[in-house]
């Protein structure tokens, strides 16, 4: 599985490009904070959730978790290939890595939805 880094996700971000980002962390650290344009998929929900959430099989889907040291985003993305993704990237810095390079976070408001 191919590696994308910090710069190059907020690039592909800003320019619009298609691809799905998919945050595998629980809905509470979702809600939190994750990277703009992210969508939430529990790890464990994969094979239940991701043919609904995810149709394209050929489409480049980037996942990723909190940081380098966690594992559910490596496993979500191993697993998404696993039941016929075509173009899975990890994106393992994570939150932490986005917010080392600077860069800004959704739902970090304190506003009740």
């Amino acid at each position: 599985m191919e590696t994308i880094n910090a710069e190059e996700l907020k690039k592909k971000i800003d320019n619009n490009e298609s691809f799905k980002l998919v945050d595998v962390l629980s809905k509470n650290s979702y809600d939190a904070r994750h990277i703009p344009k992210a969508i939430n998929l529990l790890g464990s929900e994969i094979e239940e959730k991701a043919s609904e959430i995810l149709p394209d099989k050929n489409e480049e889907i980037i996942v990723y978790c909190s940081s380098e040291t966690c594992q559910a985003s490596p496993n979500a993305g191993k697993k998404l290939e696993e039941i016929g993704y075509k173009n899975v990237k990890h994106f393992p810095g994570g939150l932490a890595g986005w917010q080392e390079a600077g860069f800004k976070f959704e739902g970090e408001t304190n506003e009740k939805g």
